[in-house]
């Protein structure tokens, strides 16, 4: 696989990034007039649900229980592994038809009663319902002492029209998902809804993109697989403050698994989640994402010329951030691609990879009522030994907001077989950005328009490229200091008229340069970064080119 090596160079290595192009492998789903809600263009449920209304007052209740069973992650593991031995069975779900009838306005209209809500320790536990987007129930437990007891499902616990469909299914219905709330019952800050979804609402308690399970067969040219969690097991965590700890028994056509997460949340800072997993697979596995998060990005003022919209971005992350094993600090500016696209970053052992919302401003985004300025940034960081392979981004096309058209995981270089065993680790962080990196200046902007100069016919294979950077690493750098623009491209276009300035009355710097496509490529790499007497002063920018978006129209 290719990357550009110190000289600007193609080469093979395990580093850098190569894209993978496809045709998307089904049409975007039909478009909805409600904008909360949001689409995968991989997985269908709509999340908005997962800010579901409440009622009533907060009482002391007790929840009808089952029979008591031991119960650690070591049985949980166990079952899993039993699990995997035998032929996969989807749930079979009873009355498929009644549960479609529970559509979007149908399902919002159910609401929780908040005197019902089960305390696990100092943690409020409130459920969700089945519907349309939901249909395959979820056993919830709680866990004490060693043993757990099934919460058994009740209608009681919801309020609903009269005229509600879901009263259709009163008999037979289960839950769907659960959510842990904060103490003052106002706001959920962990979600758990679909699949193996699950969501934190960050330091500024705005949901915005999500994460999963496991990841099977992401971006390939054939419908993905998607494990469930069909059994969770809540327990009382003994530290204090907001936290929980949740086990889970995960299930697909390739794999079974357990999943034990302790889950923090600390308001104004964010959440920490530390997963551990032991996954046990029925068949191979040709793709294979670990610690997968999912998001959605329209555009942004990169791309400002994909939608006619009176925002100026729209987004829930703008960037890839990965810190590989050996330290290099990476940064790459999402995209809303014409096609599928597959990019691989090879590593061994990353420092920590994830989706990030740098861009914090309300001014660029304008949006007073969903604040993409205040989506969380999600941080992946590995524990033990991950070995070799790949973060892998997956960009889908997409024209509007509603849809989740962006996917980040881990794929390891060494694929699981039938009959095998995996165990991963990490730690999942969602705050306002990644770590701080002291020692090199960061991306604050990435800008694309017409290349050429002013006054003069612009060239139609032509754009100018501008980023920003800023950070300790430049500041009080002036023009004279000898700061060069470091910039390589991997084939199918040129680099013209590259050059550093410090941007005027800032302490951040801006680098520039035109790119002329000479229409051998469908898709251009781009690495660069700023540097001083060889030694670089930022991360490293990688950018990703489609000329046909920009051809003159």
């Amino acid at each position: 696989m290719p990357y550009l090596n110190e000289g600007g160079n193609l080469a093979a290595s395990k580093t850098f990034t190569h894209s993978e192009c496809f045709r998307p492998f089904r049409s975007l789903p039909q478009m909805t007039n409600r904008s909360p809600a949001r689409l995968s263009l991989l997985f269908l449920p709509v999340f908005a649900l997962f800010s579901m209304p409440v009622a009533a007052a907060a009482q002391d209740f007790e929840p009808a229980l089952g029979p008591a069973e031991p119960f650690s992650f070591e049985t949980l593991a166990e079952e899993a592994k039993a699990l995997s031995q035998k032929p996969f069975e989807p749930y079979p779900v009873e009355h498929p038809e009644l549960f479609e009838a529970i559509d979007y306005d149908a399902h919002w209209k159910i609401m929780f009663r908040k005197d019902h809500t089960v305390d696990v320790g100092d943690a409020p536990v409130q459920f969700f319902h089945q519907g349309r987007y939901f249909k395959e129930p979820v056993r919830i437990s709680l866990v004490e002492d060693g043993e757990a007891r099934e919460v058994l499902y009740s209608a009681d616990y919801f309020t609903m029209p009269d005229d509600s469909p879901a009263k259709a299914v009163e008999d037979f219905a289960g839950w769907a998902g659960f959510r842990v709330m904060r103490p003052d019952m106002k706001t959920d800050w962990i979600s758990f809804l679909g699949a193996s979804y699950f969501r934190t609402d960050g330091p500024d308690k705005q949901y915005g993109l999500s994460a999963r399970a496991l990841a099977v067969d992401t971006g390939l040219a054939r419908p993905e697989e998607f494990p469930r969690f069909t059994s969770f097991y809540l327990e009382k965590d003994d530290k204090p403050g907001d936290s929980i700890v949740i086990y889970a028994l995960l299930d697909s056509k390739s794999v079974a698994g357990a999943y034990r997460i302790e889950a923090e949340n600390e308001d104004g800072e964010g959440q920490v989640l530390h997963i551990t997993s032991r996954l046990f697979f029925r068949e191979a596995v040709e793709r294979l994402g670990v610690a997968p998060l999912t998001s959605m990005y329209w555009y942004s003022e990169t791309h400002r010329n994909m939608a006619f919209d009176w925002r100026p971005e729209v987004h829930d992350s703008d960037g890839l951030e990965v810190v590989t094993g050996s330290g290099e600090q990476i940064w790459r500016p999402l995209n809303n691609p014409p096609r599928v696209v597959t990019s691989s970053f090879f590593d061994e052992n990353p420092e920590g990879f994830g989706l990030i919302q740098r861009d914090r401003n309300f001014d660029h985004y304008q949006d007073d009522g969903v604040f993409y300025n205040r989506r969380a940034s999600a941080w992946v960081e590995p524990e033990g030994d991950w070995g070799r392979g790949a973060v892998q981004l997956v960009e889908l096309p997409s024209d509007d907001e509603i849809y989740d058209n962006i996917v980040a995981y881990w794929l390891p270089e060494d694929l699981p077989e039938a009959g095998d065993e995996r165990d991963f680790s990490y730690t999942l962080t969602w705050a306002k950005t990644a770590p701080p990196n002291e020692r090199l200046a960061e991306t604050t902007a990435s800008r694309i328009g017409r290349g050429g100069v002013p006054g003069q016919p612009r060239p139609g294979d032509q754009v100018k490229v501008v980023v920003d950077f800023s950070g300790p690493a430049v500041e009080g750098l002036t023009a004279e200091d000898g700061v060069e623009a470091e910039i390589s491209v991997g084939g199918g276009a040129e680099v013209i008229n590259a050059y550093a300035m410090p941007i005027v009355g800032t302490d951040d710097w801006r680098m520039t340069y035109d790119l002329k496509f000479d229409g051998t490529a469908d898709t251009i790499d781009v690495r660069a970064y700023l540097s001083e007497g060889g030694e670089p002063l930022t991360e490293t920018w990688l950018g990703q080119f489609h000329p046909r978006q920009f051809a003159p129209h």
